[in-house]
């Protein structure tokens, strides 16, 4: 089966989930939400607090999403990035109209040591590529341990299902698990 626009994952995402997050964290400020800085002056709290309160990755995204939300930028990005929403949401529609449920690898590698991609956030984000358009259809899915590679480390498999086909969704993810190669 195909999803024509699943190729468009990425780039969909990356341009959407920033967008969300800099938007719900702008609240964030120490004042009315979220961790306060000790500091002299209001500017210097404001300023502390979003430094410290936040890790490197999440301010990644907050100002990538400043950007794609920000005036002349708006439409180029995240409206065109809605726009590749839908249509992936259209391609995951019609997938379910001919299968009750999918069968897709959880990532394209086998499992990296904790914290071994975070000096290089592309190759990190490049490793959601098969999970990322289930996210963006809103529909379930679950990533279940099904063996190691041949580094030894483990392997992920996931089953994805249409809009409320949770539960033969989880009867499928306990097959595969229990007949998982050890």
């Amino acid at each position: 089966m195909s999803l024509p626009h699943f190729r468009y994952g990425i780039p969909t995402y990356y341009i959407i989930a920033p967008a969300e997050v800099s938007s719900n964290l702008s609240r964030f400020d120490g004042v009315r939400y979220g961790y306060r800085a000790p500091a002299d002056g209001v500017h210097e709290m404001y300023r502390r607090t979003r430094e410290e309160g936040f890790g490197d990755e999440a301010k990644r995204r907050i100002m990538l999403g400043t950007y794609a939300l920000s005036a002349g930028y708006y439409d180029a990005y995240y409206g065109k990035a809605q726009k590749v929403r839908t249509l992936i949401i259209r391609d995951f529609a019609a997938a379910y109209e001919a299968y009750d449920l999918l069968l897709a690898p959880t990532s394209p590698t086998t499992a990296f040591p904790l914290g071994a991609k975070t000096a290089d956030p592309l190759t990190m984000y490049l490793n959601d590529i098969c999970t990322i358009p289930s996210n963006l259809s809103g529909q379930p899915a679950v990533s279940v341990p099904f063996g190691t590679g041949d580094d030894g480390l483990p392997v992920g498999v996931q089953v994805l299902a249409p809009t409320l086909g949770e539960e033969p969704m989880f009867r499928a993810a306990a097959v595969l698990e229990a007949g998982a190669p050890s």
